[in-house]
């Protein structure tokens, strides 16, 4: 593979998708996305999802590629991912990955051994068992009950890595949070985040909401709510979706839907600067590197 990988992360409303874009089009490149809520279809203004005019012909790949109603775990996005970032690789082109979910990031980057523990099929069919005849919620609880910090950093949808946690409890007696997944990356990549004074990022942030309400976040909400998404559909859980959702049951005003939101989206925002302070290489830029 002769391609080159650029990694373009950092928080929400920080100017990702203008940068991805710019270097794509100054490096021969094609964007992945690694937004857990972009692979949805339906889900566009609050999901602040690049228009055509935004991605200025550059391919995009892993958006609008599950349901509303689907589940879609970090296993779905590293199995079909992974294929598209090779596939660009093997032209010749870059590789522009662009999100703000790093494991997503993590998954389709790194190759993962979860825990010290060797594998056992009989253990591990038996949990995916349960998962099928009693549920993903399920299967999460008897993880919560053995290693609650395991579960706390899984989502129940994510049942590859629920039962792999399950299967070394059982296998080692030891808690999969006690042990030390080890990542090997499967590319060389450089990787990049613009970094903003925390006050004018909460700014962005704030505006970014205003945009969506004035696109129409909440028509887009109740469409979804009218064709069958509820709050029992993963992609209802997100930031922007939640808030008006349980708004409109509890006959909140936009204004306070909207005020939550920007709450809500700022603390995210904390968690994901977090995650890429600790993300291996990863070089932090200033806002004039944006275009």
């Amino acid at each position: 593979m002769s391609g080159r990988v650029i990694v373009v992360g950092g928080a929400t409303a920080s100017g990702k998708t203008a940068l991805a874009v710019a270097l794509a089009e100054k490096y021969d490149g094609e964007v992945i996305s690694a937004d857990a809520l972009l692979v949805y279809r339906g889900l566009d203004i609050g999901t602040a999802k690049p228009t055509a005019a935004e991605r200025r012909g550059v391919p995009h790949y892993m958006i609008d590629v599950a349901e509303p109603t689907e589940n879609f775990s970090v296993s779905d996005y590293e199995r079909m991912a992974l294929p598209v970032l090779k596939d660009i690789l093997s032209r010749g082109k870059t590789a522009i990955v662009c999100g703000g979910t790093g494991f997503y990031m993590q998954a389709l980057l790194f190759s993962r051994a979860l825990g010290g523990a060797a594998a056992d099929e009989k253990v591990r069919e038996k949990y995916m068992r349960i998962a099928e005849e009693k549920g993903r919620g399920y299967l999460h609880s008897l993880l919560k009950e053995c290693d609650v910090e395991s579960a706390a950093k899984l989502h129940e949808n994510d049942v590859k890595r629920v039962v792999r946690a399950l299967e070394i409890y059982e296998l080692t007696g030891k808690k999969k949070s006690e042990q030390h997944d080890s990542l090997t990356p499967r590319f060389a990549y450089e990787a990049y985040a613009v970094d903003y004074p925390r006050e004018e990022l909460y700014e962005r942030i704030d505006r970014r909401v205003e945009t969506m309400f004035d696109a129409g976040l909440v028509d887009e909400v109740k469409g979804l709510i009218a064709r069958g998404v509820d709050e029992h559909c993963q992609c209802m859980q997100a930031i922007g979706y939640k808030e008006i959702l349980e708004g409109l049951r509890g006959g909140e005003s936009e204004g306070e839907m909207k005020e939550k939101i920007k709450k809500n989206t700022r603390n995210y925002a904390k968690r994901q600067l977090t995650f890429f302070r600790k993300f291996a290489g990863l070089r932090w830029i200033g806002k004039d590197f944006l275009p």
